[in-house]
């Protein structure tokens, strides 16, 4: 078989599973919605975790029909740079064109182990196009009016597509239109719009559905989102959200991704963008699921940022870890975090488990308080770049990880997250009254973490940190376990004085025990905020509550969380499923 043909057959093999690949991910998407609508929690979640597998089988199973078609071409790169000419012209004109080229970069990095990008195999950042600005509306229904009234919302909601009944339609639509045109008013000046803007898809997470909207007026647009429950098969508005900083809560990068069938993925995020103009392209695919093309955005990003910044990369703030060595470029909003080739003794743990628990946690339902991580291999970075300091440094801890190869630095295997403020670092910083929000927040952050199954292991402050938003969340996940997978004990009373003194205690203590009353000793705060916390959180010292919370999940029971506080929800607390 000559090159042109087995390029081109090899280029209909990978368009093939691409669409395959495409076609099984809206197939979740669409049982989720009819599980949204029978209140199947756990059939969602599920989905949620399935649906996360699907790329990387895909691309498996890609490479071996392959390998099957071309045999000992499929490791030529002549063959692969033919196939990318093919591929392209196969995809021109997809909806979901940037993903099918994300798909392929995949391939060919799966084939190939090579650092960087290598234009001749794979598509480049210019090559894939960043989301439409202008043309969204492609992908959102307009209703051409000046104000919001409980019509126009009761038709919005007819509109979404939902086969089962709402709660009181008119009565939720009226007291929404309501809390919409106070939000028109505020963002605004006066309630007055030219148009109200919605999207098509309705986008599904956990036990909510969010029907996204805008109201516009000339250039200016103000989010209008509509918080759906289900509740005995039958539907409610538990909230609406009319401000940019309610709205990226919702769509927070400590969140898992929704579930929303999309025809094409730029359109949408162009939608999100005039909404959320400070979430970077990156997140907003992220957010809709798309984290390998997430990925490809983000390195776009994180390219750009080099070019255009003069910033050197240094040790990011807060105390150093014993696992990870963590640096970041002051002027991009992220950390990198790079696992140290040794670990000191009291951290009894491999590079593999270290891997293991993030992907465990990539898995995991994240309720606002885990911060999504991104896996990369082979990330190159300019060496003029790097704090002199630094680079020792990674050289040092990190040797089997960091290489220096002339001008550049490559670093084989990292993890990248949003960079936060640590809490220990807040504390010290933050007003009397900042601070004492944060302490009351971390309690709802363990409580909450609690509830999803999740225990952190590792309690201490410096392992916290605090958003621009001002929600506490958790970063440091190489102690991280499952809740159930803990047992909560009760220290045994002292034998006798010397028992108090002891360096060991007196007591046998297993790989999984938790002993909650030792909580007190991490606190790392004293006075007012330990009377608030012991105040608000003292049932966090109990080992009874924690065992409690344990048997709720041994149940199956999905407890609820709310993306957004009481005070925007439409009906009095407990009134409906909290998402």
């Amino acid at each position: 078989m000559d090159l042109p043909t087995a390029a081109a057959r090899g280029a209909d093999t990978i368009h093939w599973a691409f669409d395959d690949f495409h076609q099984r991910v809206r197939a979740v998407t669409h049982r989720v919605r009819q599980r949204f609508e029978r209140c199947d929690w756990i059939g969602i979640r599920q989905d949620t975790v399935d649906r996360l597998g699907l790329h990387a089988l895909s691309i498996a199973h890609t490479c071996e029909a392959l390998r099957e078609q071309l045999g000992s071409r499929l490791h030529e790169r002549e063959t692969w740079g033919a196939l990318k000419e093919s591929f392209h012209r196969a995809v021109l004109g997809r909806n979901d064109y940037e993903l099918a080229l994300t798909f392929f970069n995949s391939l060919t990095r799966k084939v190939f182990a090579h650092v960087g990008v290598d234009p001749a195999i794979d598509f480049v950042a210019a090559e894939i196009p960043l989301p439409y600005r202008g043309w969204e509306m492609a992908s959102a229904r307009m209703y051409a009016v000046h104000a919001v009234d409980a019509a126009l919302v009761q038709r919005v909601l007819e509109d979404a597509g939902f086969r089962a009944p709402f709660r009181d339609l008119a009565a939720e639509a009226g007291a929404a239109a309501e809390r919409i045109t106070a939000g028109l008013h505020t963002a605004l000046g006066g309630a007055a719009i030219e148009a109200l803007d919605v999207l098509r898809p309705v986008f599904f997470r956990n036990k909510a559905a969010y029907v996204i909207g805008r109201g516009r007026r000339g250039k200016r647009v103000v989010p209008v989102v509509l918080a759906l429950t289900s509740e005995g098969g039958r539907l409610a508005v538990d909230a609406v959200l009319t401000t940019e900083a309610e709205v990226s809560v919702v769509f927070s990068f400590a969140r898992w991704y929704f579930h929303a069938e999309i025809d094409s993925p730029r359109e949408v995020i162009g939608f999100l963008r005039s909404l959320l103009p400070r979430k970077r392209v990156s997140e907003l695919y992220n957010s809709l699921g798309y984290g390998n093309h997430g990925k490809t955005e983000f390195y776009r990003e994180l390219m750009a940022q080099i070019a255009g910044s003069h910033d050197p990369f240094v040790v990011a703030p807060g105390k150093r870890g014993l696992v990870m060595e963590v640096f970041t470029l002051p002027s991009f909003e992220y950390v990198f975090k790079v696992i140290r080739d040794r670990f000191p003794p009291q951290k009894r743990t491999t590079r593999e488990k270290v891997m293991a628990t993030y992907r465990q946690v990539l898995q995991h339902d994240r309720v606002g308080r885990l911060i999504d991580v991104q896996e990369f291999e082979h990330l190159t970075f300019p060496r003029s770049r790097f704090d002199p300091a630094l680079l020792d440094e990674l050289l040092r801890v990190a040797a089997a990880t960091t290489t220096v190869r002339g001008d550049d630095v490559i670093v084989h295997h990292l993890y990248v997250q949003r960079r936060v403020t640590p809490l220990d670092l807040h504390l010290r910083q933050a007003t009397a009254e900042d601070a004492e929000a944060a302490v009351l927040d971390w309690g709802r952050c363990l409580k909450e973490l609690g509830a999803a199954n999740i225990f952190p292991g590792d309690v201490l402050l410096k392992n916290f940190g605090v958003t621009r938003h001002g929600r506490v969340v958790f970063y440091d996940y190489d102690e991280f376990s499952p809740l159930v997978d803990c047992r909560f004990r009760s220290k045994p009373p002292a034998r006798h004085d010397e028992d108090e003194m002891a360096a060991e205690p007196w007591y046998t203590v297993e790989e999984n025990d938790v002993f909650p009353e030792e909580l007190a000793s991490f606190l790392g705060f004293e006075g007012r905020l330990r009377e608030l916390f012991v105040r608000d959180h003292g049932d966090l010292f109990d080992p009874a509550a924690w065992r409690s919370l344990q048997e709720r999940h041994r149940a199956g029971e999905v407890i609820d969380f709310f993306p957004y506080s009481e005070a925007h929800r439409l009906g009095p607390p407990g009134s409906a499923s909290r998402p």
